[in-house]
């Protein structure tokens, strides 16, 4: 069994701590908070007597498993392309580039957690219909064309608004709601498109810290594409859209207690402005990495807060 050196200490090749740092917990969040707006809305508009809590664990396991698979695709597939190069990667370490994980055992890894993702997919077929397959087909089909090919053409910006806002947070609803009440509302649908814009911050800021290595390696992201004055200007305005919409959503409803909800909402709009400011200062490097872990916490705590908000609608 060999070895290879990390940051802090060492990791044995192809270990349980090796797999652990490959999956990159951190990035959970993601995943939960587009399925996490998608319940609350469900339990909304269905009560607890209607909600049907096996559907939005499976959603949550789904979202989660489907991460996690997506984080295997781009480190076995960069590794591959040669993108994580060690002398001037600067985002965190990667497992197959560092030798944590062998390419060999990182292809079962990827066929292991899209397997699991099938099978925790499949029983959401009883409770949505057939159309939850074709849904899940396209999940894996996009997980694997991201890495290999859209992220290239400046189009991950894009999937994520569909594959982390409309369509976790449309689908967690619909299945959890009874075959009588199953539909996607305006304002579900409109929630949605706000959480993949907040949850784009994320890449945006990504791109945003890799953009010399991007142009370098001919990867046009949107970032590379528009620039970094338009970039940093595009970051700010994905927040503030996220909350304009999230707040036309709470409109939608015609309830004594939207001003309270759009007041719950609003905090987010400081810590993503603190945030952005940040981003600014440091402007390129490894410091960036801080930037991004803020911006991971914002989008956890709007997906929170916006939870909250449709919370006091419910009353």
């Amino acid at each position: 069994m060999t070895y290879c050196s990390e940051m802090e200490h060492n990791v044995r090749t192809n270990s349980f701590n090796a797999w652990l740092l490959a999956a990159r917990p951190r990035t959970l969040t993601g995943a939960a908070v587009p399925v996490m707006i998608g319940v609350t809305l469900a339990y909304k508009d269905a009560g607890w007597e209607k909600f049907r809590i096996i559907p939005a664990i499976l959603c949550f396991l789904f979202a989660f498993i489907m991460q996690i698979d997506a984080n295997f695709i781009n480190d076995y597939f960069d590794c591959l392309k040669g993108n994580d190069d060690k002398e001037t990667r600067l985002g965190p370490q990667r497992a197959c580039s560092e030798g944590w994980i062998t390419l060999h055992a990182m292809r079962w890894g990827l066929f292991f957690t899209s397997f699991f993702a099938a099978i925790i997919g499949v029983p959401l077929i009883y409770y949505g219909g057939m159309k939850m397959l074709v849904v899940g087909i396209f999940c894996m089909i996009f997980c694997f064309l991201y890495t290999t090919t859209l992220s290239y053409w400046g189009l991950g910006d894009l999937l994520v608004v569909v594959f982390f806002g409309i369509v976790p947070v449309c689908i967690s609803y619909y299945v959890i709601l009874p075959p009588s009440l199953q539909s996607i509302t305006s304002q579900v649908f409109t929630a949605s498109i706000a959480c993949g814009l907040v949850i784009d911050t994320l890449l945006v800021v990504n791109n945003y810290r890799d953009r010399e290595n991007d142009r370098r390696d001919k990867k046009l992201t949107l970032i590379v594409r528009i620039g970094e004055k338009n970039a940093e200007l595009l970051y700010c305005l994905l927040g503030g859209m996220g909350v304009l919409l999230i707040c036309i959503a709470y409109l939608m409803e015609n309830n004594k207690m939207i001003i309270f909800s759009i007041a719950i909402i609003l905090p987010y709009l400081y810590v993503h402005g603190k945030t952005y400011l940040e981003m600014k200062r440091i402007n390129h490097g490894k410091g960036l990495n801080r930037t991004l872990s803020q911006t991971a916490r914002n989008m956890f705590i709007f997906g929170i807060l916006s939870s909250i908000g449709f919370l006091f609608l419910s009353n």
